[in-house]
């Protein structure tokens, strides 16, 4: 069976729901980066294990929140031993806007999987782009690197659009299924 780990931050908590979607789509666990940008001490053998991880984390000023970046630079460990090399990772933000710069987010994801010689997972899907598109379909940010989530700045963790979740959950069965795969 292939085992993937969902890894992430949030910090009002819309960022956890769509890492909850990511995780029910790949049969992932999850690990929550903390307030403090710590994880738990045996998260870090979870990920050694994993044959897939998926990083998650809000955008902030057209970045990764401060405490996802501390968790990256705490993964040089990781990257000192090569724990990570040849596995399969992904990667998804939220934020406030339309845009709000979650592209640059994600490649910031991506060059650190990269960075640990992993495998990237793209979104995999054709963007909802007709004057007929509305949040309600799939993929309908338009992404490609990864998984854009647009949650408005004073809407609950309930109101994220479903099409942003349901292609979270398409998301994670693709990670998932390329992680098995690949595992063959």
């Amino acid at each position: 069976m292939t085992k993937v780990v969902v890894v992430y931050h949030s910090g009002y908590g819309h960022t956890q729901r769509v890492a909850q979607q990511v995780a029910a789509g790949a049969n992932a666990e999850l690990i929550a980066i903390d307030a403090e940008g710590n994880v738990p001490d045996s998260a870090w053998d979870t990920l050694a294990a994993a044959d897939a991880i998926i990083f998650g984390s809000p955008t902030y000023m057209g970045s990764p929140s401060w405490q996802f970046k501390k968790f990256a630079d705490a993964s040089s460990k990781a990257w000192f031993t090569r724990a990570w090399q040849d596995k399969v990772f992904g990667g998804f933000t939220n934020s406030a806007s339309l845009n709000g710069d979650k592209q640059v987010a994600l490649i910031n994801l991506q060059t650190l999987a990269s960075q640990h010689g992993g495998i990237w997972v793209s979104l995999g899907l054709l963007p909802s782009n007709s004057k007929a598109a509305a949040r309600t379909d799939v993929n309908n940010l338009g992404g490609s690197v990864g998984l854009l989530v647009q949650s408005p700045s004073d809407a609950s963790v309930d109101e994220i659009p479903q099409g942003d979740l349901d292609t979270a959950k398409q998301y994670g069965a693709r990670v998932a299924s390329i992680a098995a795969k690949l595992r063959g």
